[in-house]
Protein backbone atom coordinates (compact mmCIF):
# COMPACT_ATOMS: atom_id res chain seq x y z
CA UNK A 1 0.00 0.00 0.00
CA UNK A 2 1.48 3.33 -1.02
CA UNK A 3 1.76 6.01 1.64
CA UNK A 4 2.33 8.77 -0.91
CA UNK A 5 -0.11 11.67 -0.71
CA UNK A 6 -2.46 11.67 -3.69
CA UNK A 7 -3.17 15.25 -4.83
CA UNK A 8 -4.64 14.33 -8.19
CA UNK A 9 -8.07 15.51 -7.02
CA UNK A 10 -6.78 18.99 -6.16
CA UNK A 11 -7.54 21.82 -8.63
CA UNK A 12 -4.67 22.97 -10.83
CA UNK A 13 -4.15 26.62 -11.74
CA UNK A 14 -2.22 25.95 -14.95
CA UNK A 15 0.06 28.84 -14.02
CA UNK A 16 3.81 28.12 -13.89
CA UNK A 17 5.21 28.06 -10.34
CA UNK A 18 7.77 30.73 -11.17
CA UNK A 19 5.03 33.13 -12.22
CA UNK A 20 3.06 32.53 -9.01
CA UNK A 21 6.18 33.13 -6.93
CA UNK A 22 6.89 36.33 -8.84
CA UNK A 23 3.34 37.62 -8.28
CA UNK A 24 3.72 36.90 -4.55
CA UNK A 25 7.08 38.70 -4.50
CA UNK A 26 5.65 41.70 -6.35
CA UNK A 27 2.74 41.87 -3.90
CA UNK A 28 5.25 42.18 -1.05
CA UNK A 29 7.16 44.83 -2.99
CA UNK A 30 3.95 46.81 -3.53
CA UNK A 31 3.39 46.87 0.22
CA UNK A 32 7.00 47.96 0.74
CA UNK A 33 6.82 50.87 -1.71
CA UNK A 34 3.33 51.77 -0.42
CA UNK A 35 4.94 52.36 2.98
CA UNK A 36 7.44 54.74 1.37
CA UNK A 37 4.74 56.67 -0.48
CA UNK A 38 2.47 56.76 2.57
CA UNK A 39 5.19 58.23 4.78
CA UNK A 40 6.14 60.65 2.01
CA UNK A 41 2.57 61.97 1.71
CA UNK A 42 2.09 62.35 5.48
CA UNK A 43 5.39 64.17 6.03
CA UNK A 44 4.87 66.30 2.95
CA UNK A 45 1.76 67.83 4.51
CA UNK A 46 3.64 68.93 7.62
CA UNK A 47 6.78 70.09 5.74
CA UNK A 48 5.27 71.55 2.59
CA UNK A 49 7.73 74.47 2.34
CA UNK A 50 10.79 72.22 2.56
CA UNK A 51 9.31 69.71 0.11
CA UNK A 52 8.29 72.43 -2.36
CA UNK A 53 11.64 74.22 -2.31
CA UNK A 54 13.68 71.01 -2.40
CA UNK A 55 11.68 69.55 -5.28
CA UNK A 56 12.75 72.50 -7.43
CA UNK A 57 16.38 71.51 -6.89
CA UNK A 58 15.73 68.39 -8.97
CA UNK A 59 16.13 68.20 -12.74
CA UNK A 60 12.75 67.11 -14.08
CA UNK A 61 14.06 66.98 -17.66
CA UNK A 62 16.55 64.24 -16.76
CA UNK A 63 13.79 62.42 -14.89
CA UNK A 64 11.57 62.67 -17.98
CA UNK A 65 14.37 61.15 -20.06
CA UNK A 66 14.57 58.29 -17.58
CA UNK A 67 10.81 57.83 -17.86
CA UNK A 68 11.17 57.36 -21.62
CA UNK A 69 14.02 54.90 -21.03
CA UNK A 70 11.92 52.71 -18.72
CA UNK A 71 8.72 52.88 -20.78
CA UNK A 72 10.75 51.97 -23.85
CA UNK A 73 12.42 49.11 -22.01
CA UNK A 74 9.04 47.66 -21.02
CA UNK A 75 8.03 47.68 -24.69
CA UNK A 76 11.25 46.00 -25.84
CA UNK A 77 10.97 43.46 -23.01
CA UNK A 78 7.50 42.47 -24.24
CA UNK A 79 8.84 42.14 -27.80
CA UNK A 80 11.73 39.97 -26.61
CA UNK A 81 9.28 37.59 -24.90
CA UNK A 82 7.08 37.44 -28.00
CA UNK A 83 9.99 36.66 -30.30
CA UNK A 84 11.46 34.02 -28.01
CA UNK A 85 8.07 32.30 -27.98
CA UNK A 86 8.20 32.40 -31.80
CA UNK A 87 11.73 30.94 -31.59
CA UNK A 88 13.13 33.95 -33.44
CA UNK A 89 16.57 34.05 -31.84
CA UNK A 90 17.82 37.12 -33.68
CA UNK A 91 14.92 39.37 -32.71
CA UNK A 92 14.98 38.07 -29.14
CA UNK A 93 18.63 39.11 -28.90
CA UNK A 94 17.87 42.48 -30.50
CA UNK A 95 15.03 43.41 -28.18
CA UNK A 96 16.63 41.99 -25.03
CA UNK A 97 19.79 43.93 -25.88
CA UNK A 98 17.73 47.11 -26.31
CA UNK A 99 16.07 46.49 -22.95
CA UNK A 100 19.48 46.22 -21.29
CA UNK A 101 20.67 49.38 -23.07
CA UNK A 102 17.63 51.30 -21.84
CA UNK A 103 18.29 50.10 -18.29
CA UNK A 104 21.91 51.20 -18.60
CA UNK A 105 20.75 54.57 -19.92
CA UNK A 106 18.50 54.95 -16.88
CA UNK A 107 21.39 54.29 -14.50
CA UNK A 108 23.73 56.65 -16.37
CA UNK A 109 21.19 59.48 -16.12
CA UNK A 110 20.66 58.69 -12.44
CA UNK A 111 24.45 58.84 -11.94
CA UNK A 112 24.55 62.37 -13.37
CA UNK A 113 21.59 63.36 -11.19
CA UNK A 114 23.25 62.05 -8.05
CA UNK A 115 26.59 63.60 -9.02
CA UNK A 116 24.95 67.02 -9.32
CA UNK A 117 23.42 66.69 -5.87
CA UNK A 118 26.66 65.57 -4.26
CA UNK A 119 28.41 68.44 -6.04
CA UNK A 120 26.01 70.87 -4.36
CA UNK A 121 26.95 69.40 -0.99
CA UNK A 122 30.66 69.82 -1.62
CA UNK A 123 30.23 73.41 -2.86
CA UNK A 124 28.28 74.58 0.14
CA UNK A 125 25.00 75.00 -1.71
CA UNK A 126 22.80 77.56 0.06
CA UNK A 127 19.92 75.10 0.35
CA UNK A 128 21.23 72.01 2.17
CA UNK A 129 20.31 68.72 0.55
CA UNK A 130 21.98 66.40 3.03
CA UNK A 131 19.55 63.57 3.87
CA UNK A 132 20.35 64.11 7.55
CA UNK A 133 19.12 67.74 7.43
CA UNK A 134 16.53 67.72 4.64
CA UNK A 135 13.62 65.30 4.92
CA UNK A 136 12.68 65.63 1.24
CA UNK A 137 16.11 64.56 0.07
CA UNK A 138 16.14 61.78 2.63
CA UNK A 139 13.10 60.38 0.81
CA UNK A 140 14.56 61.22 -2.60
CA UNK A 141 17.77 59.24 -2.06
CA UNK A 142 15.97 56.42 -0.25
CA UNK A 143 13.21 55.90 -2.80
CA UNK A 144 15.21 56.47 -6.00
CA UNK A 145 18.19 54.54 -4.63
CA UNK A 146 16.03 51.57 -3.69
CA UNK A 147 14.40 51.72 -7.11
CA UNK A 148 17.82 51.84 -8.82
CA UNK A 149 18.78 48.68 -6.91
CA UNK A 150 15.70 47.01 -8.43
CA UNK A 151 16.84 48.13 -11.89
CA UNK A 152 20.26 46.56 -11.31
CA UNK A 153 18.59 43.45 -9.93
CA UNK A 154 16.62 43.08 -13.17
CA UNK A 155 19.64 43.71 -15.38
CA UNK A 156 21.58 40.77 -13.93
CA UNK A 157 19.24 37.98 -15.16
CA UNK A 158 18.62 39.95 -18.37
CA UNK A 159 22.34 39.98 -19.08
CA UNK A 160 22.63 36.27 -18.30
CA UNK A 161 19.76 35.38 -20.65
CA UNK A 162 21.12 37.67 -23.36
CA UNK A 163 24.66 36.30 -23.34
CA UNK A 164 23.42 32.72 -22.90
CA UNK A 165 21.47 33.12 -26.15
CA UNK A 166 24.77 33.53 -28.02
CA UNK A 167 26.17 30.21 -26.77
CA UNK A 168 25.90 26.91 -28.59
CA UNK A 169 23.01 25.78 -26.39
CA UNK A 170 21.24 29.12 -26.78
CA UNK A 171 18.41 30.26 -24.53
CA UNK A 172 14.88 28.96 -25.09
CA UNK A 173 12.96 29.31 -21.82
CA UNK A 174 10.30 31.86 -22.73
CA UNK A 175 8.46 31.29 -19.44
CA UNK A 176 11.41 32.54 -17.40
CA UNK A 177 11.76 35.58 -19.61
CA UNK A 178 8.04 36.24 -19.13
CA UNK A 179 8.45 36.01 -15.35
CA UNK A 180 11.36 38.43 -15.55
CA UNK A 181 9.14 40.66 -17.69
CA UNK A 182 6.59 40.84 -14.87
CA UNK A 183 9.32 42.09 -12.56
CA UNK A 184 10.56 44.60 -15.11
CA UNK A 185 7.09 46.03 -15.75
CA UNK A 186 6.76 46.48 -11.98
CA UNK A 187 10.05 48.42 -11.89
CA UNK A 188 8.69 50.62 -14.69
CA UNK A 189 5.38 51.14 -12.85
CA UNK A 190 7.09 52.19 -9.63
CA UNK A 191 9.07 54.85 -11.51
CA UNK A 192 5.87 56.16 -13.11
CA UNK A 193 4.67 56.92 -9.56
CA UNK A 194 8.06 58.18 -8.32
CA UNK A 195 8.52 60.64 -11.18
CA UNK A 196 5.48 62.86 -10.51
CA UNK A 197 5.67 62.44 -6.72
CA UNK A 198 9.23 63.74 -6.51
CA UNK A 199 9.53 66.03 -9.53
CA UNK A 200 6.12 67.39 -10.56
CA UNK A 201 3.61 67.60 -7.72
CA UNK A 202 4.92 70.76 -6.07
CA UNK A 203 3.75 74.22 -7.15
CA UNK A 204 6.18 76.70 -8.71
CA UNK A 205 7.58 79.13 -6.20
Amino acid sequence: MSLALDLSHEPRTGIPHGKLVMWAFLASEIMFFSGFFGAFIVLRQSNIDIFTHSSHELNWKLAMLNTFFLIGSSFTMALSIMNLEKKDKGKFQLFMGLTILCACGFLVVKYFEYSAKFGHMENGHPHPILPSTNIFFAFYFLMTGFHAMHVIGGMIPMGWMFFRSFTKKGYHNATRVEVLGLYWHFVDLVWIFLFPALYLLFPTM
